[in-house]
């Protein structure tokens, strides 16, 4: 049955949020499009595009990135409040307000 496991999203959010604060750090363009080149294999990868014209947009930003457990990474620029979150084999998508704000939390403790 599909509803034989409860998923606790409170406990999932306080694991990525302790996930998020212990790995936390500034990452530098020149890693940003390293880790572009090691995360999508085509080039023509539209969330490559993505990463690739939020680095050229805004190039004297800090960007960070975090583990958020579970083989989720989050990059976030904190300068214009957006980011994305991959999930390797899995997908990609812009970063939720709710996982925005513990990046925030979390740069503000580190």
């Amino acid at each position: 049955m599909p509803f034989d496991k409860f998923v606790d999203i409170d406990k999932i959010d306080d694991d990525r949020r302790n996930s998020v604060m212990k790995s936390i750090r500034t990452i530098n363009i020149e890693e940003l499009k390293k880790l572009a080149d090691e995360i999508f294999h085509s080039p023509d990868d539209p969330w490559r595009q993505t990463l690739l014209e939020l680095i050229a947009e805004n190039p004297g930003a800090t960007f960070y990135h975090a583990d958020a457990g579970e083989g989720v990474m989050f990059l976030y620029c904190r300068d214009i409040d957006k980011g994305l979150w991959y999930s390797h084999g899995s997908g990609m998508g812009p970063l939720s307000a709710r996982a925005r704000q513990m990046m925030k939390e979390a740069i503000g403790k580190s």
